[in-house]
């Protein structure tokens, strides 16, 4: 499939009475456009869009998934990288269209395993996430159960939680300004609502609303967003989110027996020093590497999550401590080894999704 193709793909999300909330005839832009310094080309590409989207992409500096770049983004670089990944990407969609035959649905067997591990193309994204975490299962089986939620009697003390929280969630990104058209805050609130609803021990806390943000930029609809943080809360990492996070406290502590195991000078390093795990690999865990690594890169990592769950954490954070060992074991005090977790994250190694994900 070509990229002219894709870009016919239309943006849409659920609706308050059914299932479409809203519909936007956006095209699907390709990453060409976005890594153009060029306004015009942006503003063509667009074409008769929206007009309410108009300002929203309208942005130089702004990637495929409307976050806005730093200042100090380096264009260059990116081009040289994108020039390289267009052609895995066109690569990757060609084969997803033959095995998928028009359809949306996979079998979990070893060649879709090997598919997803080699990158999910965007336009097949949600549907085969859907498919390979059971979610498109449960909504066929609950029709109707997401609206039944929302048009519940709602606890204040829960949407007091979500609102606080709404303008926090990527203020980075112009598809969650309250001036957007459409505004995915309103999307957002709906499915973290609908979610607090749904497990009432969990109800909501603080990192749920990146997750369901970056569902939301993904799926664009708010019933599958939804039934995906069903699975990914309460199947796939279950106990993260809950009061005593007993989920999250297990998995890291397992993270330093697997350092001890497979890279025992950084694990010596973190006892010489009192280093707890918790301290330096919460956020990556609890965040699912949201706002930690590249959008690209987090993605390559949802799409190995959604099939193989919670191991593929594991193997993304033994990559960056292995690949950057000689880095951290340079750190002189607990400050410098946190810093130095933080620095890790960053740069070319993990900007390069497609390697880092060989890795």
């Amino acid at each position: 499939m070509s990229w002219d193709e894709r870009s016919k793909s239309l943006m849409r999300v659920g609706d308050a009475q059914g299932r479409d909330r809203w519909k936007v005839d956006l095209p699907m832009l390709t990453p060409e456009h976005f890594y153009s310094r060029d306004p015009i080309t942006l503003h063509e590409a667009v074409g008769t869009a929206n007009p309410g989207t108009w300002q929203m992409l309208g942005e130089l500096s702004v990637d495929p998934y409307g976050f806005k770049r730093s200042d100090d983004f380096d264009y260059e670089s990116y081009e040289e990288f994108m020039s390289e990944y267009l052609v895995v990407l066109t690569r990757r969609s060609i084969k997803w269209s033959k095995l998928l035959h028009g359809k949306s649905q996979v079998e979990r067997n070893v060649k879709v395993k090997r598919y997803i591990r080699k990158g999910v193309p965007n336009e097949h994204r949600a549907s085969i996430w859907m498919a390979v975490s059971g979610s498109q299962e449960q909504m066929e089986k609950n029709p109707g159960y997401y609206q039944s939620l929302l048009q519940a009697q709602h606890d204040p003390k829960l949407m007091e939680a979500i609102h606080t929280d709404l303008h926090r969630t990527f203020p980075d990104n112009v598809q969650f300004r309250k001036t957007a058209d459409p505004c995915l805050q309103k999307v957002l609130y709906n499915v973290l609502l609908a979610y607090g609803h749904h497990n009432k021990d969990v109800g909501y806390c603080q990192g749920m609303n990146f997750i369901a943000g970056y569902l939301i930029i993904i799926t664009k609809d708010e019933e599958k967003s939804f039934w995906l943080m069903e699975a990914l809360l309460g199947r796939i990492l279950p106990d993260y989110y809950t009061l005593a996070m007993l989920g999250l406290k297990t998995d890291q502590e397992v993270l330093g027996e697997l350092v001890k195991a497979k890279v025992p000078t950084v694990w010596r390093a973190m006892v010489e020093h009192n280093v707890m795990w918790t301290l330096v690999v919460s956020r990556w865990f609890i965040c699912l590497f949201i706002d930690i690594l590249p959008v690209e890169t987090v993605l390559r990592i949802w799409d190995c999550l959604f099939y193989e769950g919670s191991k593929i954490l594991f193997r993304v954070a033994l990559t960056l401590i292995r690949h950057n060992q000689a880095y951290i074991l340079q750190a002189q005090n607990l400050p410098d080894i946190c810093d130095r977790f933080k620095q890790i994250t960053k740069g070319a190694f993990v900007e390069d999704c497609h390697t880092f994900m060989e890795k």
